[in-house]
């Protein structure tokens, strides 16, 4: 007998679930090549658990994407209101299609990756290249567009590929209400499926307990509202992602959920450190120091060919990169010298650059590196449904969405050779390290 439903077992949702002609996605070349990128870069050299692959975060997110759709056009958690901004909503035949397209977006929202996901995307791409672009060309792929033309209903390009990396990095494309809507559940940044999926299934294989929250309360009070900003009147006229007054703990638990991970995992100094050596190999190794965007080359290209490169080239003196190589192979990373605090802020914003330089014409800059990453405070404003039925902002009900502190690292590693000397320097002089040149020049 024919199957018409498939059963794939998962660590996080216990079971995922494909039709057919979902099945045929899943099989396809982009994303069956997601099983050779590792979700987390090379954090397994920190965490050994961590050797998760792209795949299965991408059926997760498709999981997730479909239970939030469920939900939120659910007549009996839609308004009136709402009902007459997105048509769709009144029509059976149109939330069928978008549960599909929704669906589908969830699952190829990640098909663009690089090897070793966001380790090197910035430094090894031509300028214009993202992994989202690169997501888009394949979504559009002759071979992708036969399968989306097979189905039943068929499905359009243009509309996953929207849904799937949002307006954000579809600035071309014009996004109607409804559209927006439907790639917030995805991409969303308050209630993303791809961040709820990858913080869960992230904290779950690295061993830690950060990334852990209600999501069965979360996704349950989630409903489509008209947006609201603090201190102002709801605007009917454009629908978003918001929940009832019941859920906002989990809203909370989310947000603390992704700064722990990002303080604790995805931050953490030696894996950051292993993200460096691999970016000065590849710049070194790579035809052109820079990876392919054509579509044929991209889907050859995988963890799998770097990571032979890499152990081969860590035991060859003679081969291109070898230095870096060695040091992620046989664990020779750069050890952690200067890290900044609150104190060294109140005499230079930037200290860690101040102290990099001076360190960098002391020690060369073959053996010294600089990390900086600030991240985008993006505050979760979303509406909220109160008991009452009056809708206010996340913002003035919860102090701890208020509160939930923007993540930045300012840190300097040195070669293990000059390591000691460059820690004792620091320690011994720090003042004089991180002062800015201005004030240097002044004296």
């Amino acid at each position: 007998m024919a199957r018409f439903v498939h059963e794939i077992r998962d660590p996080i949702h216990a079971f995922i679930r494909l039709d057919n002609d979902e099945r045929r996605v899943l099989d396809s070349r982009p994303l069956q090549r997601l099983r050779h990128i590792h979700q987390l870069a090379t954090t397994w050299l920190v965490y050994p658990g961590a050797t998760h692959r792209r795949f299965e975060h991408s059926l997760g997110v498709m999981e997730l994407a479909g239970r939030v759709y469920d939900v939120v056009t659910d007549t009996r958690n839609v308004s009136d209101d709402m009902r007459r901004v997105l048509e769709p909503l009144s029509d059976p035949a149109s939330r069928v299609y978008w549960r599909r397209a929704v669906r589908m977006a969830a699952l190829c929202h990640d098909i663009g990756h690089l090897p070793f996901s966001h380790a090197a995307e910035k430094e090894l791409l031509p300028e214009g290249w993202d992994h989202e672009r690169l997501t888009r060309c394949l979504v559009s792929s002759r071979e992708m567009n036969d399968i989306w033309k097979s189905m039943k209903p068929p499905l359009v390009d243009t509309d996953i590929l929207k849904l799937a990396v949002g307006p954000d990095k579809a600035e071309d494309m014009e996004f109607t209400n409804w559209e927006e809507l439907m790639a917030e559940i995805i991409v969303g940044d308050a209630f993303g499926v791809d961040r709820m999926d990858y913080l869960l299934r992230d904290s779950h294989h690295a061993g830690v307990a950060y990334g852990q929250f209600d999501r069965y309360r979360l996704i349950d009070t989630l409903r489509i509202l008209p947006a609201v900003q603090e201190g102002k009147k709801t605007d009917f006229r454009k629908p978003t992602m918001g929940m009832e007054e019941g859920g906002i703990q989990s809203a909370e638990a989310l947000a603390l959920a992704r700064y722990f991970m990002y303080s604790q995992v995805y931050f953490h100094h030696v894996r950051r450190m292993y993200d460096i050596h691999l970016k000065d190999f590849l710049n070194v190794s790579l035809p052109g120091g820079r990876f392919p965007t054509d579509t044929e080359r991209h889907l050859q290209t995988t963890d799998s060919g770097i990571a032979d490169a890499l152990w081969r080239t860590a035991f060859d003196k003679d081969r291109a990169g070898h230095i870096h190589a060695r040091r992620i192979v046989r664990r020779e990373h750069f050890q952690l010298v200067y890290q900044r605090n609150s104190e060294d802020i109140k005499i230079n914003p930037e200290p860690g650059a101040s102290a990099y330089k001076k360190l960098a014409e002391e020690y060369g800059v073959e053996s010294v590196r600089h990390d900086f990453y600030k991240q985008a405070n993006r505050v979760a404003n979303f509406p909220v449904r109160l008991r009452n039925g009056a809708i206010i902002s996340s913002l003035g009900m919860s102090e701890a969405l208020r509160n939930v502190p923007a993540v930045t690292i300012d840190r300097i590693f040195a070669d293990r050779g000059i390591a000691a000397r460059a820690r004792d320097r620091v320690d011994r002089d720090r003042a004089e390290l991180i002062k800015p040149e201005k004030e240097e020049d002044d004296g």
